[in-house]
């Protein structure tokens, strides 16, 4: 019983030794507030750009999943990896929407067989040409799509040469403003309708009747894509199965969330690992500024750490109070650099190539509450590492040397 009261004092004075070096360091802090800043800020920095830079491939990410459905599927030629490379005739496209499992209402099933291409438009912020994606549908895709709605004007009327804009399509390229004329080549379509959906990647893309489309474009009695509405999330297996087993068909079925997401990864990952490099480039940077700041504050107090060590205060409290200083102020940093982040990146509307579609996708950068504690936690690992070096060496010089130093 003594040994365990012995050794919970010593415990106890242990922890008392840390908090009241914890507070004679943060106390002085005022009298070096110009390394300390610069610490601060340095790391600040660093979160910024990681932050900022990986709430580009969140954005990006979140408007191609985010009109995603696991009740949604879309069925392309065999062999096809995106739209763009895929052609189904008319009769491939009857067959596919009879296929079992689809949601049906009183006017069929819910499938819309659809186009895509590719057109010029210019950038509203720099004039430059841009692919933006024309996509021809059939009535049903606006039933099967979940979230889509008229936002400003009206739908196009099928058989006339009318489109409906996406909502970021409409803020990123210009020549989309409702009730303007889109001229590509010899072609030209009223612009009648702004919709929206959410956010999703259908936002960055120009409609029209399919029937239209087709005219427009000489693609004859052919498609590219079948959207289709599911029964239920468990009936896309059946579906699937059906498909690939009907010898009239040469197609794959893929659940939507996962063909944007497929689409969405090579972009993703360009932009997160040029974006963890720059951010690990720069960390370094923060962590050598950090030892330096916790290496001059030590220098200048090695006198005060000496003293306080003589009076009886251990090597394990000064360093542990020295590494806690640090961290407190990396922590203090990477806040700033997480609201820095948050107030400049937010939102912002930007536009970047799909190398999946080779088009524009429009979408809006996203700073999430995850991205922020990533952002906090490497501010956190550069103060630890800032200040673990100094702290050791705090604690390990001979207190007469530290003494006998001016």
């Amino acid at each position: 019983m003594a040994v365990r009261s012995s050794a919970l004092r010593r415990l106890l004075n242990w922890f008392s030794q840390i908090a009241a070096l914890a507070w004679f360091n943060l106390s002085t802090i005022p009298d070096r507030r110009g390394p300390v800043a610069a610490a601060m800020f340095g790391i600040a920095g660093v979160v910024a750009v990681f932050v900022g830079t990986l709430s580009i491939a969140q954005g990006f990410r979140q408007a191609t999943t985010a009109s995603g459905s696991p009740q949604t599927a879309i069925v392309m030629r065999s062999g096809s990896d995106t739209e763009m490379v895929s052609m189904l005739m008319g009769e491939e496209t009857r067959l596919i929407t009879d296929a079992p499992g689809i949601a049906r209402n009183t006017n069929g099933p819910l499938a819309s067989a659809e186009l895509f291409a590719i057109i010029g438009l210019p950038k509203r912020s720099t004039g430059t040409d841009a692919n933006v994606p024309l996509r021809g549908v059939q009535p049903a895709a606006f039933r099967v799509r979940e979230g889509l709605r008229i936002i400003a004007g009206r739908n196009f009327e099928p058989g006339r040469n009318e489109v409906i804009v996406g909502r970021a399509a409409a803020a990123e390229f210009a020549g989309l403003d409702l009730g303007a004329a889109l001229n590509v080549g010899r072609l030209s379509w009223r612009v009648v309708g702004i919709f929206a959906t959410d956010g999703g990647l259908a936002e960055s893309e120009v409609w029209t009747d399919a029937r239209v489309f087709q005219a427009a474009y000489k693609r004859g009695n052919t498609f590219q894509s079948v959207l289709v509405r599911l029964q239920s999330v468990d009936a896309f297996d059946a579906f699937k199965t059906f498909l690939e087993r009907d010898p009239r068909l040469s197609v794959k079925a893929m659940r939507q969330d996962e063909y944007y997401l497929e689409q969405s990864q090579l972009v993703s990952n360009l932009i997160t690992g040029l974006g963890s490099i720059i951010a690990g480039l720069m960390a370094v940077g923060a962590t050598f500024g950090a030892l330096n700041t916790m290496y001059s504050a030590v220098a200048a107090r090695s006198r005060e750490i000496a003293t306080l060590r003589a009076l009886g205060f251990h090597g394990g409290p000064v360093v542990v109070s020295i590494v806690l200083e640090s961290a407190l102020l990396a922590l203090v940093g990477g806040a700033l650099g997480g609201l820095g982040a948050y107030v400049a990146f937010d939102g912002f509307q930007a536009a970047t190539m799909n190398w999946q579609s080779f088009s524009q996708v429009a979408f809006a950068f996203d700073v999430t509450p995850f991205l922020l504690l990533q952002g906090v936690a490497c501010a956190a690992v550069i103060g630890l590492i800032g200040g673990l070096f100094p702290a050791l060496r705090a604690a390990r010089i001979p207190v007469v040397t530290a003494l006998r130093e001016s």
